[in-house]
């Protein structure tokens, strides 16, 4: 999986009912990879009920995957790549007997490494802000070059280039990617020019 728009949209406790105009504004806006969290209620019918409408070249992937039960669920919701917290090395393995990819959460240098070592196609540096952002990225970065790096957790509008210029292959943004008040108010064509409007920023 390669991330030629570097941000991957997360989504946590939306509703149903507003995942797939949400979801379609997105992709239509230039996003390439959408995350639901597993511990959003419903979050499997929500992949499985929109897996079929997710356009080529796009992914619909499920996030917040702590363990190989949660991994099992999610590849039977049909999530189109996995997104986890923790370094779990079952969820990786199984990731890759199902030739799905996973970004596997890590933060300390041992645990981004064991990651790609056992077989993560990226790293979810998470959570990020906590260690210093886009300084420690830049820090991982000379050790583990060869290592695409997804920076998670305090990453807004006003910092996304700065993790992208000190060397990450993609960021992981929550509501504010989208605008909170557009979502709330259902508001799809809002939606489609706060994503678009981020996306030509990077």
């Amino acid at each position: 999986m390669k991330l030629e728009v570097p941000v991957i949209g997360i989504l946590r406790g939306i509703d149903a009912a507003d995942f797939g105009p949400l979801m379609q504004a997105s992709f239509a806006a230039g996003l390439q990879a959408l995350e639901v969290t597993m511990n959003t209620a419903g979050a499997e019918d929500i992949i499985a009920g929109n897996r079929d409408s997710v356009p080529p070249g796009k992914y619909l992937g499920m996030g917040t995957l702590r363990n190989l039960t949660e991994a099992q669920r999610g590849y039977e919701a049909g999530a189109m790549f996995f997104v986890t917290p923790n370094v779990d090395l079952e969820v990786i393995r199984f990731a890759g007997t199902k030739n799905i990819p996973v970004i596997a959460g890590g933060l300390t240098p041992t645990e981004v490494y064991t990651a790609w070592r056992e077989g993560a196609d990226m790293v979810k540096v998470f959570p990020c802000r906590s260690l210093g952002g886009p300084q420690y990225i830049r820090e991982l970065r000379g050790p583990f070059d060869h290592i695409p790096l997804v920076a998670v957790g305090g990453v807004s509008a006003e910092n996304a280039r700065d993790y992208l210029d000190a060397g990450a292959a993609g960021v992981g943004m929550g509501l504010s990617l989208f605008g909170k008040e557009a979502v709330a108010a259902k508001d799809w064509d809002a939606v489609y020019r706060n994503v678009e409007r981020f996306i030509q920023l990077l």
